[in-house]
C-alpha cells in the first residue's frame, strides 16, 4: 500500500501485513507521524527566526560574567563593563544592578 499525501508530496508506503486494510492503516499512522514532525519542524524554525536573530551561537569563550573568588573577589559584567567587589552577594541573586546597567546599555543603542 503506498499513500501520497498531494500537499506536501510526502510519500509512505506499507506491505507488512498480509490484508490490504492493515497496510492501509499502518500507512496512515506513518503518514501522520511523518506530517506531525514536518510540522514540528517547521514551528520550530519559525520559533527560532521570531528569536532573536542576531543572538550568536554560544561557544567557549562568549560568557557573560566573570567571578573571582580567590585571593579577592570580583564579578565582571563582560556586556556592560560594570564590575562589583561583593561576588558572595551576586552569588545569592543580588543582580539588580547587572540587570540595570544591561537594560541602559541595550535603550542606548
Amino acid at each position: 500500500m503506498r499513500i501520497t499525501h498531494l500537499p506536501s508530496g510526502t510519500v509512505v508506503q506499507c506491505q507488512n501485513e498480509r490484508s490490504q486494510f492493515q497496510n492501509k492503516q499502518t500507512a496512515m499512522k506513518m503518514l501522520k507521524s511523518r506530517l506531525y514532525e514536518i510540522e514540528q519542524r517547521r514551528k520550530e524554525e519559525e520559533l527560532s527566526r521570531q528569536c532573536d536573530s542576531s543572538k550568536k551561537k554560544i561557544e567557549w569563550g562568549s560568557q557573560i560574567r566573570s567571578y573571582v573568588m580567590h585571593p579577592y573577589t570580583m564579578v565582571k559584567d563582560h556586556r556592560t563593563g560594570l564590575e562589583t567587589g561583593d561576588a558572595g552577594g551576586v552569588m545569592d541573586g543580588a543582580l539588580d544592578g547587572f540587570i540595570e546597567a544591561y537594560l541602559r546599555k541595550k535603550a542606548e543603542g
